[in-house]
């Protein structure tokens, strides 16, 4: 089970570290005038997306269940775990969220300023506190 832990806690780590810095690329995407400068961000958040984000979404959710399998009968009564798998929800709902972005990026139909990106790129930051509260401290 430590060895499932660790894997879980990298891919963590990983799939924020994209959860962070690809709403960051569209701030800069958003006030980029040019088209080279466009295209290039273009390729930078098509690949943090498919190659980072994605993969890592995936192993985090993989190991986090196999985590939950080992744990069921202790986490099944805890309301510290069902939040917590209420904020893993919103946060795949994010993830797709900066995927549609993405694709409308790639269009050249983006509808929002760098200013919505920025606060956009902060939610993620509130999720990750709320998490690792709840798993290390489990208040409830």
């Amino acid at each position: 089970m430590l060895w499932i832990k660790a894997l879980h806690i990298i891919s963590v780590i990983c799939w924020f570290a994209a959860l962070f810095y690809l709403p960051r690329l569209f701030v800069y995407h958003a006030m980029c005038r040019d088209d080279v400068g466009s295209e290039r961000f273009k390729v930078m958040e098509r690949k943090l997306y498919r190659g980072i984000a994605t993969p890592a979404m995936i192993a985090t959710l993989v190991f986090g269940l196999g985590l939950v399998h080992f744990q069921w009968e202790y986490l099944k009564i805890t309301y510290w775990f069902w939040l917590k798998m209420g904020l893993v929800a919103l946060l795949i709902g994010y993830h797709h969220l900066c995927g549609a972005y993405l694709k409308r990026f790639a269009r050249d139909d983006n509808p929002h300023t760098d200013r919505f990106y920025r606060i956009f790129n902060e939610l993620p930051v509130f999720a990750l506190v709320a998490i690792v509260i709840l798993a290390v401290v489990k208040p409830f």
